[in-house]
């Protein structure tokens, strides 16, 4: 993303890099967007911005998914916090985190930890109080 509209290049849907999402709100280093022209609330996959923490928002402004980059703006880790529960050990666990760059490679699919737990009712709080 980036304030200059971040990279130069095309997407692999043709979109003009820096182009995609719409940045709806900023508290410190957690910027919430949502995608521009598409029902789909899928969250940015790189950014510019190191250690940057997105915040997906989707069509009926309620927060998908909360996602982690790195110092190399890939995507590591993303805590989905509506959308469909995936089973863990048996039961369906929603919110849920997933770890890698596409979604599972790296550690699969976990219950949220406490720090988890914590950062989700800080998002939602900031959310809910923006106006």
């Amino acid at each position: 993303m980036g304030g200059r509209g971040a990279a130069s290049g095309v997407n692999m849907k043709g979109k003009k890099y820096g182009t995609e999402y719409r940045t709806l709100l900023q508290y410190q280093n957690i910027k919430f967007v949502s995608i521009n022209g598409g029902k789909s609330a899928t969250p940015p996959m790189e950014t510019m911005t190191k250690k940057r923490i997105y915040v997906t928002i989707n069509d009926e402004e309620k927060i998908k998914s909360i996602d982690f980059y790195n110092d190399s703006g890939k995507r590591v880790k993303q805590i989905d916090v509506t959308g469909r529960p995936h089973i863990i050990d048996g039961e369906r666990v929603l919110p849920h985190t997933h770890f890698g760059y596409f979604h599972e490679e790296t550690g699969g699919t976990k219950r949220v930890t406490k720090s988890e737990q914590e950062l989700i009712d800080k998002v939602k709080r900031i959310w809910n109080n923006r106006h």
